[in-house]
Formats: C-alpha cells, structure tokens, sequence
C-alpha cells in the first residue's frame, strides 16, 4: 500500500531541530551562536565582494550589469552548492556549516534582490521602460536558469564521481 499523503516524501527543514541549552530548553539551529556568526561572517565577506565588484565596474549605459552578473552568478553557485551538500548526507554539522556559512552568509550577501528592484525602478522611472522590463525579466528568467544549470552540473560532477568510483 502506498502513502496517499502528497507530502510524505518531503525532507524535514533541517534547522528546525532544536539543541538543548544549559537549562535543558530547546534552542533551535537559527539561535546558536555557531549559526549566527556563520551567517554573519559569510555575509559580511559576501557583501563586500559584491560592493568592491559594483565599484569597480560601474553601470554602463544606464544598465546595471555587474548586479545582473552579481545575481546570475550567485544563483548558479547556490544551485551547485545545495545540490552537492544535499548529496552529502544529511544536513548536519560541517555540512550544515558551509550551507550557513557559504550559501545563506556568502551567497545571501553577495547576490541582491534589493539592488535589483532599485536598479530595476530607476530605470522605469527614467523612462527607460524597454530597459527596464528586460532588465527585470531577464535576471528573473536567467536567475532560474543559472539555478537549474549549478543543478544538472552538481548532479552530473557527482554521477562522473560516482562512475569514476566504481
């Protein structure tokens, strides 16, 4: 007999475990302090490269290319980094730690949904509508498709790992 459940064969949200703190309470993933300075640290350097990026090529044209290059390559690298992770085993420990550390600190610093929907704004706000809906829709399409390429290459690296294993 099968599950009927539609949601049976979904994971568990890995940080919704819970430690025990000095006084036996339950602290969960994303209130130990391990976690925090993961995130912060990781996004700390993240936001910096990002910002040392947009300085040192401006918008050309009016555009903002180093943001929609930022978003892109930020997707695909999250895409490689979860999929590999997740391959891995469960998410515990050192695994854990690089996902909080590289993709919800670096990553999350690094890539920017705000300065996308500011750039995005400023140009529709400068009359630039062409440009500015193109520029929209194209790191949305392209974001996804960047996050399903770092996908199939993470699964093909670990197929060709898999083969060469055997």
């Amino acid at each position: 007999m099968t599950d009927t459940n539609p949601t049976a064969q979904l994971p568990t949200d890995p940080d919704t475990d819970a430690g025990q703190t000095k006084t036996g309470e339950p602290r969960p993933v994303h209130l130990r302090w391990t976690s925090l300075v993961a995130v912060f640290a990781g996004g700390s350097v993240g936001t910096g490269t990002r910002e040392a990026l947009t300085l040192a090529f401006p918008a050309s044209g009016g555009i903002p290319w180093t943001i929609f290059a930022v978003n892109l390559c930020g997707a695909f690298l999250l895409g490689v980094l979860l999929d590999a992770l997740a391959r891995r085993g469960p998410d515990r420990g050192r695994r854990r730690l690089l996902r909080l550390l590289v993709g919800t600190g670096f990553m999350g610093g690094f890539t920017t949904y705000s300065a996308f929907a500011v750039d995005t704004a400023g140009l529709l706000g400068a009359g630039e509508a062409t440009a500015g809906i193109g520029y929209g829709l194209g790191t949305l399409l392209c974001g996804g498709l960047a996050t399903w390429a770092g996908i199939v290459i993470a699964t093909l690296a670990h197929r060709h790992r898999k083969g060469a294993a055997s």
